[in-house]
């Protein structure tokens, strides 16, 4: 049987947070939004429909439980969530809180501008704030 590992691309452009039992969750490392990256650790999936029915379900708790703690955290207006994967083919779901104002709003984040780093302490707090919000 294989064993869980993150796709190369997946782990260059983001950063650990923490598991929440299905999923490994992970910070885009890109500043303009709060995005998160829900990965179930099954190998070998690329679509939702191919996880078992319990698997499917907790990947909804998780992306609910998620996008709660990100509107909680950030105040966004709107709480987007897709499965796309068609550059990497690795079965991921991003939760990306959205603001009036924010790049590119009200289209699409996919494509625009160049993404732009956090500093580390702004990344570390981040992610603490949302470990702290995620445990509750």
């Amino acid at each position: 049987m294989k064993e869980f590992a993150l796709d190369d691309r997946l782990a260059n452009d983001s950063v650990f947070v923490e598991i929440t039992g299905l999923c490994e969750v992970r910070l885009m490392k890109d500043r303009r939004w709060p995005w998160l990256v829900l990965v179930p650790r099954r190998p070998g999936m690329s679509e939702v429909f191919e996880l078992t029915p319990l698997d499917r379900i907790l990947l909804t708790f998780e992306t609910d439980k998620v996008g709660s703690a990100l509107k909680t955290l950030t105040g966004a207006a709107k709480i987007n969530v897709g499965a796309l994967g068609n550059i990497v083919r690795q079965l991921h779901v991003h939760v990306i809180a959205r603001s009036e104002g924010d790049a590119n709003w009200p289209g699409p984040v996919w494509g625009y501008g160049k993404a732009e780093p956090y500093s580390d302490e702004d990344m570390n707090s981040l992610i603490a704030k949302l470990r702290e919000t995620l445990s509750q």
